[in-house]
């Protein structure tokens, strides 16, 4: 049974939103609530109303082979209350777009970078996205589950991980070495035949 702050948002959502969110889902005391992706920033904007105006985390789901494949994470927090609420919505593979929270909480301004630069989930509305970890230009989405563990060749000369790196012995395995620099795969490339 979700606490009453809990239980008041849930409700509050329900009573918002009514026939664009699914019903709630409890594991181990923590509540989850699946929204349609347009009404996100409303949901946020109420909850933020309600006293979660700590955005604990924003973060993508590549559900391969699944559609809608993308799943954008919200994890809200009440410090005062020390409550907790996670929101979802779906994207899918054709439409990969969800509207920005970043309006109403200052700090998905990064996670909803990330979740662009990783996953290739947009966020219309968004200030300023552009990618946060891979440099300008690089044409792929590292965490969906479809690119490949030992990377792709990218056209970036002279750059850092130029060439797919080697997975000797499988992809959780590295050689031994005295060294950190020398168990990297691409310090020691394969010889070119």
């Amino acid at each position: 049974m979700p606490t009453a702050n809990t239980s008041k948002s849930i409700e509050s959502l329900r009573a918002r939103f009514a026939g664009k969110i699914r019903e709630p889902k409890e594991y181990r005391g923590e509540w989850t609530v699946e929204i349609d992706k347009t009404e996100i920033a409303a949901a946020a904007t109420l909850l933020k109303s309600e006293g979660f105006h700590y955005l604990v985390d924003l973060s993508g789901v590549d559900n391969f082979g699944e559609e809608p494949r993308f799943e954008v994470v919200y994890e809200f927090g009440s410090m005062e209350n020390d409550q907790y609420l996670r929101l979802k919505v779906r994207a899918s593979l054709d439409d990969p777009t969800v509207p920005t929270v970043s309006g109403v909480y200052q700090t998905a301004d990064w996670h909803e970078r990330e979740a662009f630069d990783m996953y290739g989930i947009k966020f219309s509305g968004h200030p300023d996205l552009r990618r946060i970890l891979m440099w300008d230009g690089y044409p792929y989405h590292p965490l969906r589950k479809d690119f490949p563990l030992e990377g792709k060749p990218s056209e970036l000369p002279d750059g850092p991980f130029t060439r797919p790196a080697p997975i000797v012995g499988g992809p959780f395995t590295t050689t031994s070495a005295c060294h950190t620099a020398e168990r990297e795969p691409r310090a020691n490339p394969p010889e070119l035949d």
